[in-house]
C-alpha cells in the first residue's frame, strides 16, 4: 500500500476521481437545496396571497363572506388535499375549515411556519401562517408539505445514486488513468534502460499525433542523439589521438634511442633535442585545439557573450595577416554592409577567422585572393569566407569537417582546423556551410544577430 501511494501516476488519479466525486457531490447538493428552496418560497408566496385576499375580503364583505369562500375552496377539487384552512370567529367558534380548532396562542401572526398535523392521511408536515383580524377573529392559512416531502426523497436518492455511480466512475476512471499513465512511464523507462544496458540506439516511439509525454519522448530523443553524438566523437577523438599521436611520439623515441645508441656528440644531442621538442610542441598544439574543440561542445564558453562588432575583428586580422599574406602575394578582399554586431565571444570568433585564413592560405596557394564577406538582416548575419584555390573535392566535403581529417596527408597540418570552426560556430547557435567557389572554396555561416 505505502509503494501505491507512493506512486506518482496513483495520486494523481485519485485527486482526479476525487475532483469528480467532489464536484458531483457539490453539484448535486445546490440541485438539491435550490430546488427545496424555490418550491418554499412558492408554498410561501401562495400562503401569503391566500391570507391577504381572505384578509381584504373580511374588511369589506365580513368574515361570513370569507367563510363561505374557505367552504368552495375546499370542495372545489383544486389542491383540496394539501390546503390547511380555518376560520374562528372572536369568540373562538369554528366558522369553517378542515383542522377542528386552533389553541396554540405562542405562534408568530402574519409570519410563516412549520408545525405537524394530524391529517386523514396520518402525521403531516404543513407550512401555515396565523392571521388576526382587527376584531380578534382568527385565520389560518396552510399548506401540507408532503408533495415537498416526496420531492427531497426523490431528490435524496438521485443525489445518492448518482454519488455512488460517479463514485464507481471515478474508481474506474482512477484505475483507467493510472494503467495509461504508468504505461506511457513504462515505455519511457525501459528505453531507458535498454539504452543503461549498453543499447545506446535505443530511442523512444512517438505517436503522429504527439501528447504531452511524446514530446517529453522527443526531448529525450534528442538528449540521446546529442549525447550519441558527443560519445561518437569522443570515441573518434580517442581513436584518432591515438593513432595521430603514436607516430610522432614513436619517431621522438627512436631519434632518441638512435642518438643513445650511437655515442652521440654534442652537435647530435643538439639537433636531437630540437627534434624533440618540436614534436612535443606539436602535440602540445593539438591537444590545446581538441581542447578547445571540447570546451565549445560543452558550452562552457556561452556566459560571457555580448555583441561583437564582426567589421572590427575582420579588419584587425587582415592587419594581422598582412605579412604572411604579402609573403605569399595573398590579396585580401572585404565587402562589409553596414555594421553588422553578433552575439557571441570575440575571441571565438576570431579564431574561426583564424583557421580560415590559415586554411586559404594554405591550400589556396601564392597569388591567391581571399573574398571576407559580412552582410545582415533582421534576425542574422551572415559571415562569408572564399578563396579562389583548388578547393574541396565535393566527396570530401563532409569529411572535412572531422576531426584529423586531412585532404592532403603529405602537408603539415592537425586536421582539426574546420573542426574547430564547425565547434565554435554550432556554440553561437549559427549554421556551417561549405560551398564550391568555383574555383576555390566558399564557407559561408550564419549567426544570429545581437539585438541593437
Amino acid at each position: 500500500m505505502n509503494r501505491i501511494w507512493h506512486s506518482v501516476a496513483f495520486r494523481l488519479a485519485l485527486i482526479c476521481g476525487s475532483l469528480v466525486v467532489l464536484s458531483v457531490l457539490l453539484i448535486s447538493g445546490a440541485l438539491y437545496f435550490g430546488t427545496i428552496v424555490v418550491m418554499e418560497r412558492n408554498v410561501d408566496t401562495k400562503i401569503a396571497e391566500i391570507t391577504t385576499n381572505f384578509s381584504n375580503d373580511a374588511k369589506q364583505n365580513g368574515l361570513l363572506s370569507v367563510a363561505r369562500r374557505i367552504e368552495k375552496s375546499l370542495s372545489d377539487g383544486v389542491d383540496s388535499d394539501v390546503e390547511i384552512l380555518l376560520l374562528v370567529n372572536p369568540q373562538g367558534i369554528k366558522l369553517a375549515g378542515n383542522i377542528p380548532g386552533w389553541v396554540d396562542v405562542f405562534v408568530p401572526v402574519d409570519k410563516n411556519f412549520n408545525r405537524q398535523l394530524l391529517r386523514p392521511a396520518g402525521v403531516s408536515d404543513v407550512r401555515m401562517r396565523l392571521h388576526r383580524f382587527d376584531d380578534g377573529a382568527l385565520m389560518v392559512v396552510g399548506r401540507d408539505m408532503r408533495d415537498l416531502g416526496e420531492v427531497r426523497i426523490l431528490i435524496v436518492e438521485a443525489v445518492a445514486v448518482g454519488g455512488i455511480l460517479a463514485l464507481i466512475l471515478a474508481i474506474v476512471g482512477t484505475y483507467v488513468f493510472r494503467r495509461q499513465l504508468e504505461k506511457r512511464i513504462w515505455t519511457i523507462r525501459q528505453t531507458t534502460l535498454d539504452i543503461e544496458a549498453g543499447n545506446l540506439e535505443r530511442r523512444i516511439k512517438v505517436a503522429n499525433k504527439p501528447d504531452e509525454f511524446d514530446r517529453l519522448s522527443e526531448d529525450i530523443n534528442r538528449m540521446l542523439d546529442r549525447m550519441q553524438h558527443l560519445m561518437d566523437g569522443v570515441r573518434h577523438v580517442s581513436n584518432t589521438i591515438a593513432h595521430n599521436m603514436r607516430t610522432p611520439l614513436g619517431l621522438i623515441r627512436n631519434r632518441l634511442e638512435e642518438v643513445l645508441r650511437t655515442h652521440p656528440d654534442r652537435e647530435s644531442l643538439e639537433a636531437a633535442s630540437v627534434f624533440t621538442i618540436e614534436g612535443i610542441d606539436n602535440l602540445i598544439v593539438v591537444l590545446e585545439k581538441l581542447l578547445q574543440i571540447a570546451e565549445a561542445e560543452s558550452g562552457t564558453r556561452r556566459q560571457p557573450f555580448s555583441a561583437v562588432s564582426i567589421r572590427e575583428v575582420i579588419q584587425d586580422l587582415i592587419d594581422l595577416y598582412a605579412p604572411a599574406a604579402e609573403d605569399h602575394d595573398i590579396r585580401f578582399k572585404t565587402s562589409i554592409e553596414g555594421t553588422p554586431q553578433i552575439l557571441g565571444d570575440r575571441d571565438l570568433l576570431t579564431g574561426i577567422l583564424i583557421n580560415l585564413f590559415d586554411n586559404s592560405i594554405k591550400y589556396a596557394g601564392d597569388g591567391a585572393t581571399i573574398h571576407i564577406q559580412a552582410f545582415q538582416d533582421q534576425s542574422f548575419v551572415t559571415l562569408i569566407v572564399e578563396d579562389n584555390g583548388l578547393g574541396i573535392p565535393k566527396v570530401e566535403s563532409n569529411k572535412v569537417l572531422q576531426r584529423f581529417y586531412r585532404l592532403n596527408k603529405d602537408q603539415r597540418g592537425s586536421g582539426l582546423g574546420l573542426s574547430i570552426v564547425a565547434a565554435f560556430t554550432q556554440l553561437h547557435d549559427g549554421d556551417l556551410f561549405l560551398e564550391d567557389a568555383k574555383p576555390g572554396m566558399r564557407v559561408r555561416m550564419r549567426f544570429p544577430r545581437a539585438a541593437e
